[in-house]
């Protein structure tokens, strides 16, 4: 049976088979955490769509970073009183730097799932 398209995206899967991993190393691999198969190792799909495709994955980084430092901030100010400037910054600024990966592959991962002009399609699977 097939995963859902929320599994398929936060599993990190192919759109169109929903089996085939999108990139070649875990997620805390700092050295190679950027690194995607050029096809789907299941079905073949070309992940990069057309030429700088995913310079729009970008702009789901950003809103991902943007809503982590928001809830961090929040949270920082609930559970710590109020405390000074550094202590947001601290906190902030690294959790950013924590979240890097993930949020660099869900970027690119949300990109292909919503805009590309690709379907599920159960007859790629290797089952």
């Amino acid at each position: 049976m097939a995963i859902s398209k929320t599994q398929a995206i936060l599993q990190q899967k192919c759109p169109r088979c929903r089996e085939g991993e999108m990139f070649k190393y875990p997620t805390y691999n700092l050295a190679n955490y950027q690194k995607m198969y050029t096809n789907c190792p299941v079905c073949g799909l070309r992940y990069e769509i057309e030429p700088g495709f995913f310079w729009g994955g970008m702009y789901f980084s950003y809103a991902l970073n943007v809503a982590q430092s928001v809830v961090l901030g929040f949270a920082t100010y609930y559970f710590l009183n109020n405390p000074a400037a550094w202590v947001y910054l601290t906190i902030i600024i690294g959790a950013i730097f924590l979240f890097m990966p993930l949020n660099f592959r869900f970027g690119r991962v949300l990109m292909l799932h919503l805009f590309a002009p690709v379907h599920y399609d159960p007859s790629y699977s290797k089952r």
